[in-house]
């Protein structure tokens, strides 16, 4: 193995999109959320179809079921059984599967992705981050904080999940135009430096396009702990409103598995250890990505 050959953990892809492409039901407020109530079984064979395409992370599927989402757009009584139901699915999804698979526990924000603006106060994260924590930790082996738009929503996620004992990850989306800067307009290598002290012992950038990730990870670099990213393939998410469905976003002609994976390896190029897909990144991309990787010397892990 040379000097620029390393092992990668590979994630999974954009669960949400991928439900949307097995449901026939219409889309809702509450995305990927919905088919737990729905069709479970969707959620299971996606994680599972994603396992067998190489991936070693799985991330449980609850990203639209904080509190403020269901109190918006469902039910606040469903807090628990949908967290239930998202850990029941990957957990079976790794015992069927067999292989030595890691369950990332996800904290995501909490009103609207792409949107500083909805972050609600510090003590009001803190406390919504907690209650996320205390219903994922004893089914998870770390938690993701995700789609991160701003420094001070990415500290509060922080230190709920580092309150669990497990290892934290956080993933950062920045301005498609500009990958140094968080959607916020804040400098994307002040907010991972932020978030490492901390407790963060990885950072990635993930939901926005992959050029403006590769641009990113050039700022994570010196960071000294593991780094990464995982891109959409949206034109743009931007646009985006509060409560609104995906329905209304374009997906990108170009990005391909093939024309994905020459994204990822530029990451890897650069030193990331830690890549895997977002919205519209499906189980055949990750499938060419690890087969890519692989070729390119490349060892997959689990960690």
């Amino acid at each position: 193995m040379t000097s620029k050959e390393h092992h990668v953990v590979l994630l999974d892809g954009g669960m949400g999109q991928e439900l949307r492409r097995r449901s026939r039901r219409p889309a809702t407020p509450l995305w990927s959320a919905q088919v737990m109530l729905d069709e479970p079984h969707l959620v299971t064979a996606a994680h599972r179809d994603f396992i067998e395409a190489g991936a070693r992370v799985i991330t449980v599927n609850n990203y639209s079921a904080t509190p403020q989402r269901l109190a918006r757009d469902g039910d606040p009584d469903m807090f628990e059984p949908l967290h239930a139901a998202a850990l029941s699915a990957a957990r079976k999804a790794r015992d069927e599967s067999g292989q030595a698979i890691r369950i990332a526990g996800c904290l995501p924000p909490l009103v609207a992705s792409y949107h500083p603006d909805s972050v609600p106060d510090d003590a009001t994260c803190l406390r919504d981050y907690r209650r996320l924590v205390a219903v994922q930790t004893g089914g998870v082996d770390l938690f993701l904080c995700e789609t991160m738009t701003l420094t001070r929503e990415a500290r509060a996620a922080t230190l709920a999940a580092v309150e669990s004992q497990r290892p934290v990850w956080v993933a950062f989306t920045v301005d498609d135009r500009d990958g140094t800067r968080l959607r916020s307009g804040e400098p994307l290598a002040a907010a991972a430096q932020e978030v490492v002290a901390s407790g963060a012992e990885g950072v990635l950038v993930n939901c926005s396009v992959p050029e403006a990730v590769t641009t990113a990870i050039g700022e994570l670099a010196g960071l000294g702990v593991p780094f990464g990213g995982y891109a959409n393939a949206f034109t743009s998410a931007a646009e985006l409103s509060p409560g609104g469905t995906v329905d209304t976003l374009t997906t990108r002609k170009d990005l391909d598995p093939d024309g994905y994976a020459e994204h990822a390896l530029r990451w890897v190029e650069q030193g990331a250890t830690l890549v895997g897909g977002c919205c519209e990144v499906g189980p055949a991309h990750i499938a060419t990505l690890a087969k890519r990787l692989t070729a390119a010397g490349h060892p997959l892990a689990a960690s």
